[in-house]
């Protein structure tokens, strides 16, 4: 079997554990492939990137999962119904290369706030509007929760700014999740200003930053006794689901 070649694309990827977990589980399951880091210091340079033969799939980070959808062939249903792609099949069509989009985060999210949620997180706050943030609206559009973003420079007028938080708008989201980097290293001493004084123990704080494992969001929320989850699973969720998609593919076809 041909060796497969995988990677991450970002800026900055150096907190990324990606490339441990994955070639962790080419080795355990004797798999012929390799997954690395790919920095890229603007998108523009994914044109070069994507001329590059050898390559069998990749992943999207921050700061790049809406960026890269022009420089993509097609999206997944779900990827098109997000609007944002953190990973990338290369399969090939009658003899021409095709980059399809998918994504990946909305089914590590769910898979792991299952396991988490009670009836009375039916409303959330999503923290942030980037990329990932969509796939995290996706999810909860499909459980039924209601949600509000919440943004430090709202662009439109549903979206509430930190300092709109109020006692009724905590009491009533008993959800809130950060899909931001703030706090996130190595800038680990941010987090988001949501007023944690007013966290209950009804509250569930999930973080997507998984480096730090407990970042300053959790140990507030740790603190004021909410129930708190990182996103480290989230990550190995969603690195297996691309996994699949990249192994069904193999570079050949379309699934």
């Amino acid at each position: 079997m041909q060796k497969l070649h995988f990677g991450l694309i970002g800026h900055p990827v150096g907190h990324s554990y990606s490339a441990t977990y994955l070639n962790s589980r080419f080795q355990k399951e004797n798999l012929s492939a390799d997954y690395t880091l790919i920095d890229l210091p603007c998108i523009e340079k994914i044109t070069a990137l994507l001329q590059e033969k050898h390559w069998n799939g990749f992943n999207v980070t921050i700061p790049y999962k809406t960026a890269v959808i022009p420089y993509l062939d097609e999206l997944s249903d779900s990827a098109q119904l997000i609007g944002a792609v953190n990973t990338i099949a290369i399969v090939n069509r009658n003899g021409l290369r095709k980059f399809i989009g998918h994504n990946t985060d909305a089914t590590g999210f769910e898979n792991t706030l299952m396991n988490h949620l009670k009836p009375y997180h039916d409303k959330g706050l999503i923290l942030g509007t980037g990329g990932a943030s969509r796939a995290i609206a996706f999810v909860l559009e499909k459980l039924n929760i209601e949600y509000s973003f919440v943004s430090r420079n709202p662009l439109l007028p549903d979206i509430l700014r930190y300092e709109d938080i109020s006692k009724s708008t905590m009491d009533s989201h008993k959800l809130i999740i950060n899909t931001t980097p703030s706090g996130m290293f190595p800038n680990v001493n941010g987090y988001p200003d949501i007023p944690y004084d007013m966290l209950t123990t009804q509250h569930l704080l999930y973080d997507l930053i998984y480096n730090p494992q407990e970042t300053l969001f959790i140990k507030k929320g740790k603190q004021y006794g909410a129930e708190t989850v990182c996103g480290l699973a989230m990550l190995y969720s969603q690195a297996d689901a691309a996994l699949e998609i990249w192994l069904k593919n193999k570079g050949e076809t379309l699934v």
